[in-house]
């Protein structure tokens, strides 16, 4: 039997009351206490599921709308408030009879900020936190600069008081990508203040930094059970915020708890074995994740010895070999760092051209060109994207036909390959404008053809020095950039090859490039850029993967 509450007006230190829902066991008490603060109803089916189970096994489970959400009072304002409504609410919960003193948090994306960011105010009831597909700030939204056009238009959109929006689903989507200026994209449909200030702030500045933890690990001190995909949206930010735990927290004891768990997972299909796209890990993928969370907080909050202190910190799902393996580091000590150079004799351009990919590189400097014409993106097919559609590991051929698609291709490995870890592109590139995109794409090419996604990464380059700073290219001359394309973990099978595929989209995952050199998102002016993409000699383009030894 579960004892139910259901819109308690929990007060905020500002007098705001957050509507709270609290499920507690009948009789006995008090109990640990897990909470979810959400923006995306506290009724979530989901959610009740997992309530349901936690209270099975002895916890008491609060579950609150967000200030300005659902029921709760107050205005919304995107991330502005997490951190003290937060811990006003942890306070709150220590002190309610029916808590023992002890609480954790969880929660999917949004709620997953949630539990981090109140965590420098360290409240002393905290005693764990799991947070999925959560980020360090919110410049993921500008990933390599650009603007993650999808993620950003999504959340404009339902930055209201509830995310049920009269015919969300009757929106042209493709046409509302292709708006611009981008400033104004979403006026005629739904007032976005929080779209309009992404689109204004493009470099990082105080209106990103002003609630980012990237300079706060040292104020945590509750241990982290970070939980992310290799496909997730989010992918990039979880590490970076494990490594800040468990390198910089404010306790050696909170540093050796955290923990993190990678999947095979996109950012709306956790703990599932089969992903949205084109690759089946036969259920390998799969775990369930109300247990994990128990052992976590049966540890945390209760005492229990589940073992779970005990496993290595760092949990991954190593693709291709399909298999769970725990590690002591990130990334891995015994990591090789291995460079593949890219190559081409009369041109890379398609996957019908002769672009090769190679251990040495290329002794005679060589280029390959392409027109990159932002009328005419390439579309964004598989990867670390929102849309359920696109996300995930997809047979990316139908872009490679594309001639301002350039493709890199190894020999066939002779031998299994292991990469795991952050892999990184350097690239030798010129273009004809001011500003313009450069972005890559790893693969694995089975035997039969398909060339399956890995990571990826774009580098705007007005940021090739820092996010900070924008600085304008001068056209013709060759720069130096490196793409951050994330982390992975993946063994290419003897018999596969290595690929990378370079251009400059991958829309709408990210925003096109106008190649003006224009102030980003206010006008909609655009030009066809001619790029250059340098090889071989001293412009020795090549990407670094981070190889294991077996």
């Amino acid at each position: 039997m579960v004892s139910i509450n259901i819109d308690v007006k929990v007060p905020m230190r500002d007098g705001v009351g957050l509507s709270t829902d609290i499920y507690r066991p009948s009789g006995g008490g008090p109990f640990p206490t897990l909470l979810l603060r959400t923006i995306y109803d506290n009724q979530a089916p989901v959610y009740i599921e997992w309530t349901r189970r936690f209270v099975e096994a002895g916890y008491a489970v609060v579950m609150q709308d967000c200030r300005g959400r659902f029921d709760s009072e107050g205005p919304w304002e995107p991330y502005v408030h997490e951190a003290e409504d937060g811990y006003d609410t942890q306070q709150w919960i220590g002190a309610q009879p029916w808590c023992d003193g002890n609480i954790g948090m969880f929660g999917v994306s949004y709620p997953g900020f949630t539990q981090t960011q109140p965590a420098p105010l360290r409240s002393p009831y905290v005693k764990g936190i799991v947070p999925i597909a959560s980020q360090q700030d919110n410049f993921g939204y500008r990933p390599g600069g650009a603007l993650a056009l999808h993620s950003s238009l999504f959340f404009g959109i339902i930055a209201g008081r509830t995310v049920h929006r009269p015919g969300f689903g009757l929106l042209d989507w493709e046409a509302l990508y292709r708006r611009l200026p981008l400033i104004s994209a979403l006026d005629d449909i739904v007032d976005a203040p929080f779209y309009r200030e992404i689109i204004r702030h493009y470099t990082f500045d105080d209106f990103w930094s002003s609630y980012s933890l990237r300079d706060r690990y040292d104020e945590v001190d509750t241990p982290a059970y970070f939980m992310t995909g290799w496909y997730d949206v989010l992918c990039h930010d979880g590490f970076k915020q494990f490594l800040g735990w468990s390198g910089k927290a404010r306790s050696e004891e909170t540093r050796r708890r955290s923990r993190i768990i990678v999947g095979p997972w996109t950012h709306y299909a956790f703990s599932s074995g089969d992903l949205y796209g084109d690759i089946d890990h036969r259920g390998a993928g799969t775990i369930d994740f109300v247990a994990e969370h128990l052992r976590w907080f049966d540890q945390r909050l209760k005492g229990v010895d589940t073992g779970i202190d005990d496993e290595p910190p760092v949990r991954i799902f190593v693709m291709g070999d399909d298999v769970w393996r725990g590690e002591n580091e990130w990334p891995l000590a015994r990591t090789v760092y291995t460079r593949y150079y890219l190559g081409s004799s009369t041109g890379a351009n398609s996957m019908f051209g002769d672009g090769t990919l190679t251990p040495e590189s290329p002794l005679s400097p060589g280029a390959d060109r392409y027109e990159y014409d932002p009328d005419r993106p390439v579309p964004t097919l598989g990867g670390p994207i929102m849309h359920r559609d696109f996300a995930g590991p997809h047979d990316r051929r139908p872009v490679e036909r594309r001639d301002d698609v350039l493709v890199y291709t190894s020999e066939v490995l002779e031998r299994d390959l292991e990469v795991t870890g952050p892999v990184e592109m350097t690239l030798y590139a010129s273009s004809s404008a001011r500003d313009t995109d450069f972005a890559a794409t790893l693969m694995d090419v089975y035997p039969d053809g398909r060339a399956i996604n890995v990571c990826e990464g774009l580098q705007r380059t007005r940021f090739r020095k820092s996010i900070e700073e924008s600085t304008l290219i001068e056209p013709g001359r060759v720069y130096r950039y490196t793409i951050d394309m994330w982390e992975t973990s993946i063994v290419f099978k003897a018999g596969h090859r290595i690929r990378v595929d370079v251009t400059s989209s991958n829309f709408p995952r990210v925003d096109r490039n106008p190649n003006t050199g224009n102030r980003p998102g206010m006008d909609a002016e655009l030009q066809v850029a001619c790029q250059i993409v340098h090889h071989g000699g001293e412009f020795a383009s090549h990407i670094t993967l981070p190889v294991i030894p077996r």
